[in-house]
């Protein structure tokens, strides 16, 4: 595979390149470029974040230990070594943000794509870079300093020069959804590659090898979101970051799930189509999709075929996706976006969930007319609440009825007990989300970060 980018202001052409060598590993192994430092390896510490830039002029912080050679063709890279004289170097040292100086490239690089993007919400823009000894007191005093800082000459620079850089053209990076459908058909065995936030960590940790791959983040009308009339039709390759963007305004509460959905290094790279192709039982834009009553296109050769998100997941890792198809759009219902969703975990950022649970309840003159239940992490598949639904719907929105529902959770789920919680924990949370979705409804504030003297 041959690709072609800037790094640090210089064009680079690579030729042969191992389609899951890391650009980090590639940085500090190749070019020596060890500003850039490994600490997890996994997407986690932020010690590894690079800022990558793209010809439509998105500024975006990535983890490069999970980054892959081939997603970096056509576009530009900048480490800490080629950001220059910035504002927010000045203030680190100044205001004492950096001890031992192993996560500090890190934090530079994660604080200058925050400086250019005038995002000064620094608290959630530092949340994947992790800092053992200096404490993060002086290092968001830092970001706050330097938030006057001008747009540095080299971000225009890149565009610059990428409006000129052609893209490499190889069979591994298809340009359209009928490229990749035909790949697909001739190997439908073929390992997709979006954001690569969970296969960066199946080469990283497992040391899995893939005899075919194809990457899709250069395959056109992948990422879009389209209003129509009655519905959103939102491409699988968007990024979590992005469809966070839209639900700012769009769905609110699907909007604080994704907040949590990781850090910002990954939701800049991770894809809505991929959390859910992954399957997992705990993902978490699953529950909030389902309670949405979303639908999934799926494409392949042969054309698309429409399902019920909800019949996609089928067993625990067990999708219904036949070999030579892939997600293609959801559909999710306007008259559903206000879909309240809650996810329980240890920590509050950066953490798998122990509960994910989402409720699209419709009232008329106080009876429950709709009631869609959906939740992670109470079994092998996200799964709707069928009984509980049953149970409240054509009833009065009150308490006593909530909790008449109470035993009947175990109709719906059977958790397992693991690291994260026990099974009863799993329960007893599930039927109290019920309760806090309903006190909300009364006016009552359930957030347990408004802690008050």
């Amino acid at each position: 595979m041959d690709i072609r980018f800037l790094l640090n202001g210089e064009p680079v052409a690579l030729t042969n390149v191992d389609a899951t060598q890391t650009l980090l590993d590639w940085l500090r192994i190749d070019n020596q470029l060890t500003g850039t430092k490994e600490g997890c390896n996994e997407g986690d510490c932020g010690a590894c974040t690079v800022i990558l830039i793209d010809k439509e002029k998105s500024i975006r912080p990535l983890n490069s230990c999970i980054l892959f050679l081939p997603q970096i063709d056509g576009k530009a890279v900048r480490t800490v070594e080629g950001i220059r004289n910035h504002k927010v170097q000045d203030k680190m040292v100044e205001l004492h943000g950096s001890q031992c100086g192993f996560c500090t490239p890190g934090f530079i690089t994660s604080m200058v794509a925050a400086n250019i993007n005038r995002d000064r919400d620094h608290n959630t823009t530092l949340a994947g870079n992790l800092c053992r000894c200096t404490g993060y007191e002086p290092i968001v005093k830092a970001a706050r300093a330097a938030e006057d800082e001008k747009k540095p000459a080299w971000v225009e620079e890149d565009f610059k020069q990428l409006s000129h850089l052609p893209k490499s053209g190889s069979k591994e990076l298809p340009k359209s959804k009928q490229e990749l459908a035909e790949i697909l058909n001739k190997e439908p065995n073929t390992q997709l590659i979006a954001g690569a936030t969970d296969i960066g960590l199946w080469v990283n940790k497992d040391f899995q090898k893939f005899q075919n791959v194809v990457f899709l983040n250069q395959v056109s009308d992948f990422s879009n979101i389209e209003e129509q009339p009655e519905n959103w039709q939102i491409g699988a390759g968007i990024t979590i970051e992005k469809l966070r963007s839209w639900a700012c305004v769009e769905a609110p509460s699907f909007a604080k799930l994704l907040k949590r959905y990781g850090s910002t290094q990954v939701r800049y790279a991770a894809t809505l189509g991929g959390n859910i192709a992954n399957g997992s039982p705990i993902g978490d834009s699953a529950p909030a999709l389902i309670a949405m009553e979303t639908d999934l296109v799926l494409r392949s050769s042969q054309g698309q075929r429409k399902i019920k998100l909800e019949n996609f997941f089928m067993d625990y890792k067990k999708q219904d996706i036949s070999k030579g198809e892939f997600l293609e759009y959801f559909i999710i219902p306007k008259k559903n976006i206000s879909t309240k969703c809650y996810k329980i975990s240890k920590r509050f950022d950066q953490d798998i969930s122990s509960v994910c649970g989402c409720f699209n309840i419709v009232l008329d003159d106080g009876v429950i007319k709709k009631c869609v239940i959906a939740f992670g992490g109470m079994a092998g598949i996200p799964k709707r609440a069928i009984h509980v639904e049953s149970k409240l719907l054509n009833h009065p929105w009150e308490e006593k009825v909530l909790q008449s529902c109470r035993k009947t959770w175990g109709e719906d789920f059977s958790p397992l007990s693991d690291l994260r919680s026990s099974s009863d924990y799993r329960q007893t949370t599930a039927h109290n989300l019920l309760l806090r979705y309903y006190y909300e409804t009364l006016g009552i504030n359930t957030n347990v970060q408004d802690v008050e003297p």
